[in-house]
C-alpha cells in the first residue's frame, strides 16, 4: 500500500524566486534589444535561434532527455506539430524584437496584458470551458479598449494583437506537444536552425550581416540573444513547478508592466490620448480576471 502523500498545491520559496527572476528578465529584454535597433529584426531572430540551440541542447543533455528528443523527430505527427509551435513562436520573437527597435514598446506590452484574457476566450470557444460573468466582463473590457486604440489609429493595434494571437495559440498548441517543455523548446529551436544559418549565410555573402565585422559590441549582443532567450524559459520551466496557477497568472503582469514603463519613462514612447484610456481599461479587465481567479480556486478549495 503506498502510503505516500500528494505533492501540495503550494507556494514555495524557490518557485517564486526562479519565477521572479525569468519575470524580471522577460521585463528587462526591450534594454537589451533596443541596442540592437539598427540590426534587422529577422537577423536577430535567426541568432536567437542559432544561439537557444546549444543552450537548449546542454539542458537536454545534463537532464538525460536526448532520448525524447530523437523520438520526437522520428515521430511524423510529434515533428508536424513541433513545426507550427516553431513557426508560432518565431512570428512572436519577430514582432516583438520589431516593436522594440521601432518604438513600438508599448504596444508590445498592450499585447502580452491581453494575453491571459486571450488564452480564456480560446479555452471557451475551442475547448469548450465555462466563462463566469467576471471573465466575460473582463474579456467584453479589453476587447473594447481595442477598438478605441483601433478608432484612434484608423487601423487595428496589429503589434499588440499580433504578440497576443501567436502567443496565445502557441501555448495552447504546446499543451498538446506530447514532449516536456525543454525538449519542446529544443525541438522548436532545432528546426528553426537551418533556415536561421541559410539566412546567415545569404547576410554574410551580401556583406549586410553584422555578425564578425568590425563592430565586435554587435557580435557579442547577438551572441548574448541565445542567452536571453533561453534563459528565462529555461529558470521559468524550474520556477512554475513550484507555484500555484493563480500565483504563476498574478507574476505574469510584471513582465508587460516592466514593458510599459520602460517604453513610458526609458524610450520616451507619447502616452496619451486613447492610449491613456485604454491600458487602464486594460488593467481593470486584468484585475476583474484575477479576483475571478482567486475566487474559483477558494471555491473549489472548499469542494470535498
Amino acid at each position: 500500500m503506498n502510503t505516500s502523500t500528494p505533492p501540495r498545491n503550494e507556494d514555495s520559496l524557490s518557485g517564486f524566486l526562479y519565477a521572479l527572476c525569468a519575470y524580471l528578465l522577460w521585463g528587462f529584454m526591450p534594454l537589451y534589444m533596443k541596442q540592437l535597433s539598427h540590426v534587422s529584426a529577422v537577423e536577430v531572430i535567426a541568432h536567437r535561434v542559432i544561439w537557444s540551440l546549444p543552450i537548449a541542447l546542454a539542458v537536454i543533455l545534463i537532464r538525460r532527455r536526448t532520448g525524447d528528443l530523437i523520438a520526437a523527430f522520428r515521430t511524423p505527427k510529434t515533428l508536424m506539430m513541433g513545426m507550427v509551435t516553431a513557426v508560432l513562436i518565431s512570428l512572436n520573437w519577430g514582432i516583438y524584437v520589431w516593436a522594440i527597435v521601432s518604438g513600438h514598446a508599448l504596444e508590445a506590452a498592450l499585447g502580452y496584458f491581453i494575453n491571459p484574457l486571450f488564452s480564456v476566450f480560446l479555452g471557451r470557444v475551442l475547448l469548450g470551458e465555462r466563462m463566469n460573468g467576471m471573465q466575460a466582463v473582463a474579456i467584453t473590457l479589453a476587447s473594447a479598449a481595442v477598438i478605441l486604440l483601433t478608432v484612434e489609429a484608423g487601423q487595428l493595434p496589429v503589434i499588440g494583437l499580433g504578440l497576443t494571437i501567436t502567443w496565445g495559440i502557441y501555448a495552447y498548441l504546446k499543451k498538446s506537444l506530447p514532449i516536456g517543455p525543454n525538449q519542446g523548446f529544443a525541438l522548436e529551436v532545432a528546426l528553426l536552425t537551418p533556415p536561421a544559418l541559410a539566412y546567415m549565410g545569404y547576410l554574410a555573402a551580401t556583406g549586410q550581416g553584422h555578425f564578425l565585422t568590425d563592430v565586435p559590441g554587435d557580435t557579442l549582443l547577438l551572441m548574448g540573444c541565445g542567452v536571453v532567450t533561453a534563459a528565462p524559459l529555461l529558470i521559468y520551466a524550474n520556477g512554475a513547478k513550484g507555484l500555484r496557477l493563480t500565483t504563476i497568472a498574478m507574476m505574469g503582469y510584471i513582465a508587460p508592466t516592466m514593458i510599459f514603463l520602460t517604453a513610458v519613462f526609458i524610450f520616451k514612447e507619447p502616452f496619451g490620448g486613447a492610449k491613456a484610456i485604454a491600458f487602464p481599461v486594460i488593467w481593470a479587465a486584468l484585475a476583474l480576471f484575477t479576483v475571478s481567479g482567486f475566487r474559483r480556486r477558494a471555491v473549489t478549495a472548499q469542494k470535498p
